[in-house]
């Protein structure tokens, strides 16, 4: 059997990336349902963010206690960093998603997994370019085309179209939502920083070290955030019972770490686009599925997203497939 090319391997990273997206939305569902179900208030979001990181620190710490070579790779990290392969900002990606996991816990269970999705990707998509422009991720600087430029306004516009279709309620219930959207929306911008720095990370110590200190970093974030919200007005419940609601780290585990081992393939605006096509198309299912009333707004919202994505995505593979100056072929 033989092994892909180069260019196949570009290929088959498509689908993958288009994977990862989608197991972010199922992410969401998990956790802004859990949230719910353990009660009310800042409190339950943040406990229900503190058990989806933490249950993936546990995983990982398992998988690191079985395999050497992780271990070893998450231990190396301080060396790293004193021997200047890594630098310290490039080793806090897991507070950003922190804040993803976070604003899923408190956000979802009001706005819906479909406008939660739709803030994440204007985030993610303004900031992936400025991200790659300043050479931040594993591939290095890359070029800021128009294109580019065009599918984040457009994913911008987008999230506006979303959350105005959502306004149609009582002013109060519609600026709650619209205040609401703004942090998946911050959140978002996050994404492209963590896939950046996880994906460096990545690259001097593999994707499953990289991912265990991305979920060591975001977990204690979020306890210091619980520790603070039970300062807070609100309650909780108790447990709930049904087993899945406690896989959102599984999930966040699979999507951090594939999301690590992937950037480097495409570089953090390719990595963006696609996972952002897969949590569009598949929070929208999600929500269809479940029932949820689907506003004209977040449709169109959806569709000016996806639209965004396809054209940043194929003028970044115009650019990527134009074929290179004699000179510069002979160079290699």
């Amino acid at each position: 059997m033989t092994r892909p090319d180069g260019r196949s391997l570009d290929v088959l990273a498509i689908p993958a990336m288009l994977g990862v997206g989608a197991l972010v939305a199922v992410q969401s569902q998990i956790n802004g349902t859990l949230a719910g179900r353990l009660g009310e208030g800042l409190r339950s979001g943040a406990l229900a963010a503190v058990i989806s990181f933490g249950s993936g620190l546990v995983v990982l710490a398992v998988v690191a206690a079985l395999r050497p070579g992780v271990r070893r790779g998450f231990f190396a990290v301080p060396r790293l960093v004193r021997d200047g392969r890594l630098r310290w900002w490039q080793l806090v990606g897991g507070a950003a998603g922190a804040l993803l996991v976070a604003s899923q816990s408190i956000t979802v269970g009001t706005i819906g997994v479909a406008l939660f999705t739709v803030a994440v990707v204007a985030g993610q998509t303004s900031t992936a370019a400025l991200v790659d422009h300043l050479g931040l991720g594993p591939s290095g600087r890359q070029a800021v085309t128009r294109g580019r430029l065009v599918g984040a306004v457009v994913t911008l516009v987008a999230v506006v179209v979303s959350v105005a279709g959502r306004l149609g309620g009582s002013g109060g219930i519609g600026l709650a939502v619209a205040l609401l959207a703004l942090l998946p929306l911050v959140a978002g911008a996050g994404t492209s920083f963590q896939q950046a720095v996880n994906g460096r990370v990545s690259h001097e110590t593999g994707p499953i070290a990289a991912a265990l200190n991305n979920f060591t970093v975001g977990t204690t974030v979020l306890v210091l955030l619980l520790l603070a919200a039970l300062l807070l007005p609100g309650r909780i419940d108790g447990l709930p019972g049904t087993w899945w609601l406690y896989l959102g780290g599984l999930v966040g585990v699979l999507f951090i770490t594939a999301a690590a081992a992937l950037v480097k393939v495409h570089g953090v605006l390719v990595l963006g686009l696609c996972t952002i096509a897969g949590q569009v198309v598949s929070s929208v299912l999600i929500d269809a599925a479940l029932g949820e009333h689907l506003g004209v707004g977040t449709l169109v919202g959806a569709a000016l997203a996806l639209v965004g994505v396809g054209i940043g995505f194929l003028t970044t593979r115009t650019r990527q497939e134009r074929p290179e100056p004699a000179d510069a072929s002979a160079l290699r």
